[in-house]
């Protein structure tokens, strides 16, 4: 049995929360809290498996439940968000920098026909069994890179070409880890799928252009892939490269069970780029990514894995490490470091 803790300040939306959840024989309620004091106090007294946040409440808002639950009594946490202008702004992700694992959509009707329910009760579950650590905080601000974005990049002699990056579960921090190592001025285009909720991979370009020195964007069909840049694959095609090395993105089937595909991407820039290429493979469950990986290593491009004392879940590297697609395996902590020997 799972034990979640619902936070939410609306009386409906908990309700809502709760008869979905309740569906799932593995899954039970074991409180409720209205605004982030209480689920600070409900967190330590009732040692939930999971508990699903909300952000904008009153007397203490969601970001700041997060990190205290996340530096006094550590456990999952999954933000529910609201409108789509929230998703858009990327403002919820915000709650991943706090601590928390997931962002996802709130329910919006009744457990019959709501579009997301499923998705919230296989968030819930998978979060359930994601081991986290004790947070500490640190006041200082992270460095404005605005100031950097407008920089013209320097010709840099490097073998490679392209960057190519693949992640799903506890992905977004992860980016925000490894992408804000490398400069403004990076001299190889990044293109990167996240495994995502439909809906939130315009929040999440926002957010890490936001938080990191170089541009991050959307792609779109056919632009140049250019230095400095990073390219996020949009819902619902895979981002893969052309011939002429511009962007491609296909309504194809989905590839390992995914549309964008880890695994699509990587063929494509093995294709294009062979040794010209970096690949790297973090955090998620499932094997998306990993055939991919290997066909890039076979390429013989330079491959990275996560290694699985710091991915949230080991499913994604593991499988590209047990298959030997691999190069070099690594904390989430070194990843941004190697990138810059490799490239710069």
């Amino acid at each position: 049995m799972i034990n979640v803790l619902i936070v939410d300040d609306s009386a409906t939306l908990r309700h809502l929360i709760r008869a979905i959840l309740t569906t799932d024989p593995e899954l039970k309620v074991v409180g409720e809290a209205r605004n982030g004091e209480e689920a600070v106090t409900m967190t330590a007294r009732l040692q939930p498996d999971v508990v699903t946040m909300d952000i904008q409440m009153p007397r203490m808002d969601g970001y700041e439940a997060i990190r205290r639950i996340m530096s006094e009594t550590p456990v999952p946490i999954v933000v529910l968000t609201g409108t789509e202008s929230e998703i858009r702004l990327g403002a919820r992700y915000k709650g991943l920098k706090s601590g928390a694992l997931m962002v996802i959509r709130k329910p919006r009707g009744l457990r019959g026909d709501d579009p997301d329910a499923d998705e919230i009760i296989n968030v819930v579950k998978a979060m359930a069994d994601v081991k986290v650590i004790r947070r500490k905080w640190n006041t200082q601000k992270h460095p404005e890179p605005s100031a950097h974005r407008n920089r013209v990049s320097r010709p840099v002699q490097t073998a490679y070409q392209i960057l190519a990056v693949g992640t799903s579960t506890g992905g977004p921090p992860a980016l925000r880890t490894v992408l804000g190592e490398l400069p403004a001025t990076f001299p190889v285009s990044v293109l990167v799928v996240q495994h995502i909720s439909k809906g939130f991979a315009a929040g999440l370009a926002r957010w890490l252009n936001e938080t990191i020195p170089m541009r991050v964007k959307l792609a779109d069909a056919a632009e140049p892939l250019l230095p400095g840049i990073v390219y996020i694959a949009p819902d619902g095609v895979h981002l893969q490269v052309s011939p002429q090395k511009k962007v491609a993105l296909l309504e194809e089937n989905p590839l390992d069970g995914h549309r964008p595909s880890v695994t699509a991407l990587f063929n494509s820039v093995a294709k294009q780029y062979g040794p010209a290429a970096v690949g790297v493979l973090m955090t998620g469950m499932g094997r998306d990514g990993a055939n991919g990986l290997y066909a890039m290593k076979q390429a013989g491009a330079y491959t990275i894995a996560q290694d699985e004392a710091s991915s949230i879940v080991f499913g994604m590297p593991k499988e590209a490490i047990n298959m030997g697609a691999a190069t070099k395996v690594l904390a989430l902590d070194k990843i941004g470091r190697q990138i810059k020997e490799l490239i710069l």
